[in-house]
């Protein structure tokens, strides 16, 4: 998955990043299914292990143009894994109370405690993204924000936190075909917003934006994948691929067990 990985200070042309590429994989959907299935158990094994063991942390950054499928990978990558230990936090227009605060307050709120994995739908690049397209703010406040978001990932890592930031990069032409599907399907209008549409028009200024964002803070220890979207079920077997391999990484083990538990099997059994 090193071909996804944005080397932190290259520059990006999101140009270059097909958006329906399937690297790594001959074959079609149906042939996938094997390995997602797989992939499926081992991550729900992982988290279960994550949990158990009580001392990792596990933060995934979601972020994409409408349509991209952030809902569709909580749903898939994500399937059969323990809800009790997975927490999903969408960011959408600020209350009046986080507006009271700095911009990061109500995300820091959200991140994972030790045992958890949580999945931020949209995230603090929104202050980097949507406040830079729409002006916002003045250009001296958004660009002050990459540093802020920088060491604020860091402080994160340092405290044990492991982060995978989740770009999910779709063809224009693949976006309007999934809009009009929610506009076609009773079963998916309730998805549609007319907002998007607003969004989709200035799709050049969001694409310039978010090549900034990668650029700038894709880190070592926070790093960013642009993961080719266009192919939904290729997008989540890459994404599930890139998270067991980093779980894996940890080397987790199950806690000790109570002193002497055999002994206990007499008890239990009469």
């Amino acid at each position: 998955m090193k071909q996804f990985y944005v080397e932190p200070g290259k520059k990006v042309d999101l140009n270059e990043w097909k958006t329906d590429s399937t690297p790594d994989f001959e074959g079609k959907k149906a042939d996938a299914a094997p390995e997602i299935e797989k992939l499926n158990a081992k991550l729900e094994s992982l988290q279960e292990l994550l949990y158990a063991e009580g001392k990792h942390k596990l933060l995934i950054i979601l972020q994409g143009m409408d349509a991209a499928g952030k809902d569709g990978v909580i749903r898939h990558v994500f399937d059969g894994v323990n809800p009790q230990g997975v927490k999903v936090a969408s960011f959408k227009v600020p209350t009046p109370e986080e507006l009271s605060h700095d911009y990061l307050w109500r995300i820091h709120k959200y991140t994972p405690a030790k045992g958890e994995i949580v999945i931020f739908n949209r995230s603090q690049y929104e202050d980097v993204l949507a406040v830079r397209v729409l002006k916002l703010v003045p250009d001296n406040v958004w660009k002050k924000r990459f540093d802020h978001i920088n060491a604020f990932e860091r402080m994160l890592a340092d405290e044990g936190t492991t982060i995978l930031k989740f770009f999910l990069h779709v063809n224009k032409d693949e976006q309007r075909e999934r809009l009009l599907e929610r506009v076609d399907d009773p079963a998916k209008r309730w998805k549609f917003n007319p907002g998007d549409l607003d969004t989709r028009a200035q799709w050049d200024e969001y694409q310039k934006a978010y090549e900034a964002v990668l650029e700038k803070t894709s880190r070592q220890w926070a790093p960013w994948y642009v993961i080719p979207s266009d192919k939904k079920w290729y997008r989540n077997l890459a994404i599930s691929r890139i998270m067991v391999a980093t779980l894996e990484k940890l080397k987790m083990k199950y806690p000790q067990p109570a002193e002497d538990i055999e002994k206990y099997r007499t008890e239990l059994v009469g």
